[in-house]
This record gives structure tokens, sequence and C-alpha cells, in this order.
């Protein structure tokens, strides 16, 4: 069975070229466009992974990822965030948060496909 990830980004160009690269890898995709949809989307679907963008509409990435970590059923989920902010204190406040990975953007997309295979693979 393949793994399913989510991709939690408002940015279509990102989303276009990471979600052609997973489901080339054989994943299962699914894409939320902002903070809401992506908790509905982890509920309806129980994803192995969510690529989640700290900058989203209607909740932060980081409200995203606490809702996650809270969830007992939902602790197993693996967590990247994205984020064009990659000062020190924000890689710490999500990874702090509960994020497995925190990737900068721009970010090269074989060393993310790279990451999210290790990630999987470790799970």
């Amino acid at each position: 069975m393949s793994k399913k990830i989510l991709i939690a980004d408002d940015e279509p160009s990102i989303v276009a070229a990471v979600e052609f690269l997973l489901q080339r890898s054989g994943y299962e995709v699914h894409v939320a466009r902002d903070g809401d949809e992506a908790l509905k989307l982890v509920e309806a679907c129980s994803p192995d992974l969510v690529l989640l963008d700290v900058m989203m509409p209607l909740r932060s990435g980081y409200e995203v990822c606490k809702r996650i970590r809270e969830r007992p059923a939902w602790r197993h989920i693996k967590i990247i965030m994205l984020s064009a902010k990659g000062r020190d204190a924000e890689v710490t406040k999500g990874l702090a948060i509960g994020a497995d990975l925190y990737v900068t953007k721009p970010f090269s997309t074989r060393d993310l496909m790279d990451k999210i295979s290790t990630l999987l693979e470790a799970a």
C-alpha cells in the first residue's frame, strides 16, 4: 500500500511541483490550501506525512502542527514544515511544537524528496 502524503500549502507553483514528484514516486497525495482544510484532510485521510507551510490562510502551519500533535491518534504522522521564514527562532519554534523537520524556501525538490523518503522509511 502506498504511503499517503498531505501537502498543506497555498502556493500553487509549489503544490504543483511537489505533488507531481510525489505522485511519480508512487505516493498517494492529498492537497489542502489552508489550515482548516489541512486539519479536515488529516481527519479524513490519515496521512503518513504532512508537508506543512507555515504561512497559510485561516490557520498557520504552527497551529496545525500543534493540533496534530495534541491528538494521540495522530502522533505517528510525520511533519515537515516548509517556510520562507528561515531564522533560527522560526526553525526552533517549528521543531519545538512537534515538526520532524523544518525546510526553508526556496528548497531543492531533490533534497525534499530525499528527506520525505528517509522520514517515511524510519516510520
